[in-house]
């Protein structure tokens, strides 16, 4: 499994900022870039907090799957074995 390192994820508030708004990067994004790198322990717990959201997303998006009716399945073009699959998958596994 790839963790994003706080690099990363301050290109990718980068690259979010430049696609939706044709302006140079906001102040902020400026000030980000421009801090020294952070200490060890403080990634660590980034990488962490980053690891916990994406588990808590993908179970809550999983288990909201398994409530579909046939209709909303059709609708973003899944079967019901291939929900059904998705939906026993567990929280860790992408």
């Amino acid at each position: 499994m790839i963790v994003p390192t706080t690099q990363d994820c301050i290109n990718t508030i980068k690259d979010l900022t430049m696609t939706q708004h044709a302006t140079p990067a906001h102040t902020s994004i400026t000030f980000l870039t421009n801090q020294p790198t952070l200490p060890v322990l403080a990634q660590v717990a980034v990488t962490f907090a980053v690891l916990m959201t994406k588990w808590s997303v993908r179970q809550r998006s999983r288990k909201q799957l398994r409530h579909l009716t046939p209709e909303q399945l059709q609708d973003i073009g899944l079967s019901r074995e291939d929900a059904h699959y998705e939906a026993t998958l567990p929280f860790w596994r992408p």
